[in-house]
């Protein structure tokens, strides 16, 4: 080994350091690295899980809130819907109170139309009657030729007129 520049003295002088010198960077370094690298590892594990909890946590909450969202939405419609029932339910109710009311004005005025024409009609009966009883009486009195028989009854008739037009 001589010849090719080895000195196994050298040789295993070198192969004990080499070998301390890993022993002591595997007791030294190569432990705290390998525990920092761990430690860094776990940390970045955590912090995925954490990450993907708080994602999870997001989606959920975002879920509750669209189902509140919806219930609040079909709740709204169902007032709104309610709302405009009530709404239909009073515009017929007010329609059928003013077709009462009217139905219960167009009775009173059909009444007092009726009881109107009534007294007017006994008013001329009476007057009739009145104007009977005294061409009779006229009639009597004369005589009976047809001349005058036509002259008292137009002037009752005109006596009746204007009798009539002093009452009102």
């Amino acid at each position: 080994m001589g010849a090719l520049g080895f000195h196994l003295p050298s040789l295993i002088a070198y192969l004990i350091n080499f070998t301390i010198l890993l022993v002591l960077l595997r007791l030294v370094a190569y432990k705290p690295i390998l525990r920092v690298l761990d430690q860094r590892s776990q940390r970045i594990k955590d912090s995925l899980e954490q990450a993907e909890r708080v994602q999870k946590e997001a989606s959920e909450r975002q879920a509750a809130f669209e189902k509140q969202l919806d219930e609040a939405r079909r709740a709204n419609q169902s007032q709104f819907e309610e709302a405009q029932k009530r709404i239909a339910q009073y515009e017929q109710e007010q329609r059928e109170r003013a077709n009462r009311l009217v139905d219960e004005e167009l009775a009173r005025a059909r009444a007092e139309i009726q009881r109107e024409r009534d007294i007017a009609i006994d008013e001329v009966r009476a007057q009739f009657g009145e104007l009977a009883v005294t061409a009779a009486e006229r009639i009597v009195r004369r005589s009976l030729d047809p001349q005058a028989h036509r002259d008292i009854i137009n002037e009752v008739l005109q006596e009746g007129g204007s009798a009539s037009g002093r009452r009102n």
